[in-house]
C-alpha cells in the first residue's frame, strides 16, 4: 500500500497491522501510560462492495453482522472489547456529554438514550470513546494529569462552532484538567487541497475566527470557490482553548489523498463505509 503523507518532511502516525488489520496511533500517545487509542483505515475487515474492508457503520447499508466482525477485529487489534465502547450520535453540533459507568456499551452493546452527541469525554477506566469518520476532523484529548480523555468530531460546521474548545472547557469543568497538561491531536481527515467549500461556508469562517487567521484558514479562487483548511482551523481553536503549541500532533494524513487506504466521503462520492476514532484509559 502506498500512502501518501501530506508532507514527507513533517511527523507521520505510526502504523501497526495485528491480525492484518491496519490501524494508526500517535507517537505522542504511544508513549503514555494507561491510554488505549487508535484509527482505523480500510483494511482488515469483512465487509464487501464499496465497504470493503474495514467499515465501521451501521447505517450506510452493510450488513449488521459483519459490521460487528469488524468492530470485534479492530478492537482486538487496538486492545479493547466493543462492549465497552460508547459512541456518538453524530449531527455536526458543538454537543459534548460526559460518559460515566452508566454508559458503556452504548451504541454498541444498547442503544443511545441520547442524540446530537459529537463529542464524549471521561475519566471511567475501561470505557472506549468512539468516533466515526469519512473526511470529518477527529480530535482526541488526553489529560495524563488529572486521567481524563475526550474524542469529537469535528466537521466544517463543528470547527466553526470551535467543538475542540468546548471540549477542553468541559474537561477543565468536569475533572479540573489544565489545558496546558493536555495532550491534543487532529486525526486523518480531508487536506485543504481536496477541500473546496462555498462562500457561505467560508463565510461562516470569517466570522468566527479573527482576520489575520484568514490566511492560514483559507484561501479564494478565481472561480469564487473556496479551499477550506480544516487541520489549521482546528489547530488554532486548540491553541486558543489553552492547549500548548507543542502538545498538539497533527495528521499529515489526508482521507481523500489515499481512498484505498481511508475512507472518504468526497472521493467515493458518498459510496464508503465509515473510519473509527477510539480513545480510552485502560483499566
Amino acid at each position: 500500500m502506498n500512502i501518501k503523507w501530506h508532507d514527507q518532511n513533517l511527523p507521520q502516525m505510526n502504523i501497526h497491522n495485528k491480525n492484518d488489520v491496519t490501524y494508526l496511533t500517535y507517537p505522542a500517545f504511544d508513549s503514555l501510560e494507561g491510554i488505549v487509542h487508535g484509527f482505523s483505515t480500510r483494511l482488515g475487515g469483512v465487509s464487501k462492495s464499496f465497504f470493503s474492508t474495514m467499515n465501521l457503520s451501521f447505517t450506510r447499508g452493510d450488513e449488521e453482522s459483519l459490521v460487528r466482525e469488524n468492530f470485534r477485529r479492530i478492537g482486538d487489534a487496538i486492545g479493547f472489547l466493543p462492549g465497552d465502547m460508547v459512541t456518538s450520535d453524530q449531527t455536526h453540533t458543538a454537543n459534548v456529554r460526559l460518559v460515566t459507568e452508566k454508559d458503556r456499551g452504548k451504541g454498541y452493546t444498547r442503544p443511545r438514550d441520547y442524540h446530537d452527541v459529537d463529542g464524549m469525554i471521561t475519566n471511567v477506566p475501561g470505557i472506549v470513546l468512539a468516533t466515526f469518520y469519512a473526511d470529518c476532523v477527529p480530535l482526541y484529548f488526553v489529560d495524563p494529569v488529572h486521567k481524563a480523555v475526550g474524542l469529537s468530531h469535528s466537521g466544517w460546521r463543528g470547527t466553526a462552532s470551535r467543538i475542540g474548545k468546548v471540549t477542553v472547557e468541559k474537561m477543565a469543568v468536569e475533572f479540573g484538567s489544565d489545558p496546558e497538561d493536555i495532550l491534543a491531536a487532529v486525526g486523518p481527515s480531508i487536506c485543504q487541497d481536496c477541500y473546496e467549500v462555498s462562500e457561505d461556508v467560508a463565510d461562516q469562517f470569517k466570522e468566527t475566527f479573527d482576520e489575520k487567521y484568514w490566511p492560514e484558514i483559507f484561501y479564494k479562487k478565481a472561480d469564487g470557490k473556496y479551499q477550506l483548511d480544516l487541520w489549521q482551523a482546528n489547530r488554532r481553536i486548540l491553541m486558543e482553548a489553552g492547549i500548548k503549541e507543542e502538545h498538539i500532533s497533527m495528521p499529515n494524513l489526508c482521507t481523500c489523498c489515499n481512498p484505498d487506504f481511508l475512507f472518504s466521503h468526497r472521493a467515493s462520492h458518498g459510496k464508503r463505509g465509515n473510519l473509527g476514532a477510539f480513545l480510552g484509559l485502560k483499566k
